[in-house]
């Protein structure tokens, strides 16, 4: 009699930093363009949203692209309070992004149970979540705070912690902070030109998102 096989455990969930080489960084002025803006982003092939709450349209478009683009993962971005956590958590995000991280900030994200990136730009600040448990992490403002120099020297002394590098990034320069063991993904806007959005130009968002989908490292 054979013996009945083993129930199969479902697959892990992918890391947000593994979905894509990039994450749209998006700020809307008008939650009406969220769905089609997602519409377009996923179907060029970067399905990871963040949704910065730097706009009064920003919860509302969280809400409008988890309920109607269900193959995005639409995520809050500039998150800066644990009362923010909350609210993106019941506009339905599905991850968090802080552009630098506080005690009581990490606590909240931690206790969302929602996969989060918590800004650093430093090693001490790198090497206190890292203490916490939290390994993967925002790089802001990624140009500025020393770039693909400084992730390339953090990668032999803590090589625990993975990057999502934000900040100045173009598609020129993607590729070199992909090469780095280090970094699984960057954070960026330009396949989203203000000019394509205010005509709402989503053919065009679509294909500058297939170019920022098909970069590979250098």
């Amino acid at each position: 009699m054979t013996a009945p096989a083993a129930p199969s455990s479902p697959p892990p969930t992918p890391s947000v930093l593994d979905l894509a080489p990039v994450i749209p960084v998006v700020v809307l002025d008008d939650a009406a363009d969220a769905v089609p803006l997602a519409r377009a982003l996923v179907a060029g092939g970067l399905p990871a949203i963040e949704v910065t709450l730097r706009t009064d349209a920003a919860l509302d478009a969280i809400r409008a692209i988890a309920a109607e683009v269900p193959e995005a993962v639409v995520g809050a971005g500039t998150v800066l309070t644990p009362e923010q956590v909350r609210a993106t958590a019941d506009a339905g995000a599905r991850f968090l992004v802080s552009p630098g991280s506080t005690e009581r900030l990490v606590d909240a994200m931690q206790a969302s149970e929602l996969p989060f990136l918590p800004g650093v730009s430093t090693v001490s600040e790198t090497l206190a979540l890292l203490e916490r448990g939290v390994a993967e992490l925002k790089f802001f403002p990624a140009e500025a705070a020393g770039g693909v120099t400084f992730l390339k020297a953090m990668a032999a002394p803590l090589p625990g912690a993975r990057f999502c590098p934000t900040g100045g990034i173009s598609l020129a320069t993607a590729p070199d902070y992909l090469a780095l063991p280090n970094v699984g993904c960057v954070g960026g806007s330009w396949m989203l030109p203000a000019d394509a959005l205010a005509e709402k130009d989503w053919a065009r968002v679509e294909r500058l998102s297939a170019k920022a989908a098909a970069v590979r490292p250098a």
